[in-house]
């Protein structure tokens, strides 16, 4: 059965960064037997039992916790470092070894980033964030304590994922409001286009997120023609695959993508509220994830990462918090 019209309005209307109430056919939630949930960011214990005097005492020193506001995508080097995207107040996270601090660059009362949507590591530079009310990226030092404009030269159109490859030097900006990939070289001069609207090879409809493997493939949601397009290190089409509907192995609304050791491509639906993990040929494998507050559940999710471990995180945005899942190899299953 095919959305209703009405839906795709409401979809168009929040595409950027506005959210809307889903549902997803049931999928696991215990003793999965390819996915283990390992930790969840803020703990149910850190969010919740904060006392009366702690609360007191927080307002005397001056003290505000750090609050996971509509956490919208995320990166990562492993379990105890992590970048987390806050678009709800529009500042940047950083987890380390058990504690959670907003970057300093950040603490001031009032943001001056109206909509945050993808981040990167840019290596040892820091990290790169993008704006897509502002039409701008920006880079975050290493310390989190200045941030700066990546280019002056070039007015983007709604940008939203970002990605860096180390291998090419390249850093590729998705540009959602021109329906097209930019790609810039490290110093912020524009290199090439790749794209423009349409629903063909190396055309986008309101394209989103974005994802760079470790041998230079490139995967972007291409949002509204609710597909995955791969590409070349080179921005040459390779394939797609992808289509509207209602139940598994579709797209209602992809947002995050993101690829394992193996080859494994996981999309995150928000609609769906779960991740479906399809193979190279974009055949799926296996999904996880139904609507709810409990463990392997989401509320409107959003971005995903997985590291060199095959650690995987899901922005939990709508339920503010980040979840941490495994791929088991054969012998842990």
């Amino acid at each position: 059965m095919r959305l209703s019209i009405s839906l795709i309005f409401i979809y168009l209307s929040c595409l950027l960064t506005g959210q809307v109430p889903g549902s997803s056919p049931s999928g696991p939630v215990k003793d999965d037997p390819f996915i283990r949930h390992i930790a969840t960011l803020p703990s149910p214990d850190e969010s919740s039992n904060i006392g009366f005097f702690e609360k007191i005492f927080n307002f005397i020193a001056g003290y505000e916790p750090v609050v996971y506001n509509n956490p919208v995508n995320v990166s990562a080097s492993g379990i105890e470092n992590i970048w987390i995207l806050n678009q709800g107040d529009g500042s940047i996270l950083k987890y380390t070894d058990g504690d959670t601090e907003k970057a300093t660059a950040f603490k001031k009362k009032s943001s001056p980033f109206p909509s945050i949507v993808g981040l990167c590591s840019f290596g040892k530079e820091g990290i790169l964030f993008t704006d897509s009310k502002l039409n701008a990226v920006y880079l975050l030092s290493p310390d989190g304590k200045q941030f700066k404009l990546f280019n002056d030269t070039v007015t983007l159109q709604r940008p939203t994922g970002v990605a860096y490859s180390e291998k090419t030097g390249e850093i590729w900006i998705v540009e959602t409001g021109a329906h097209r990939i930019s790609v810039f070289n490290k110093n912020g001069a524009r290199k090439k286009i790749i794209g423009k609207r349409g629903s063909g090879p190396l055309e986008f409809n309101f394209p989103t997120y974005i994802w760079m493997d470790s041998t230079g493939k490139v995967y972007i949601v291409d949002s509204m023609n609710f597909r995955v397009q791969i590409l070349s290190s080179n921005g040459d089409y390779i394939s797609s695959f992808g289509k509207q509907g209602d139940v598994t192995g579709t797209f209602a609304r992809p947002r995050g993508v993101a690829v394992d050791s193996k080859g494994n491509i996981y999309v995150v639906d928000a609609l769906f509220n779960n991740v479906q993990i399809f193979d190279t040929a974009g055949s799926l494998l296996y999904y996880f994830g139904s609507q709810g507050r409990g463990e392997y559940q989401f509320w409107m999710p959003s971005g995903i990462f997985v590291d060199k471990d095959d650690n995987i995180y899901v922005s939990d945005s709508y339920n503010g918090r980040i979840q941490i899942f495994q791929l088991l190899k054969n012998n842990q299953k």
